[in-house]
């Protein structure tokens, strides 16, 4: 008769459901589940960002560089 036994769970179980009803929770569950799904959608699309960025910012160090080495020549 401890936390983990079957009766203490099915009671908790039943007591929600009559403080909750059956359709806040489904609907709860449904937005907990489009929440889930919006966040692995952004996770992929920061991905593949973070891979389009990483090839662009290559080009962009480059041209960083060639542009701080004019300013240092037009300085001196």
């Amino acid at each position: 008769m401890g936390i983990g036994s079957m009766w203490h769970w099915l009671i908790v179980l039943a007591i929600v459901l009559l403080l909750f009803g059956g359709g806040k929770i489904s609907g709860l569950m449904g937005d907990f589940a489009k929440g889930i799904k919006a966040f692995k959608k952004g996770m992929k699309d920061e991905d593949d960002e973070d891979e389009k960025d990483s090839s662009a910012s290559n080009r962009t160090i480059e041209g960083e560089a060639t542009s701080k080495q004019k300013d240092r020549e037009t300085v001196a």
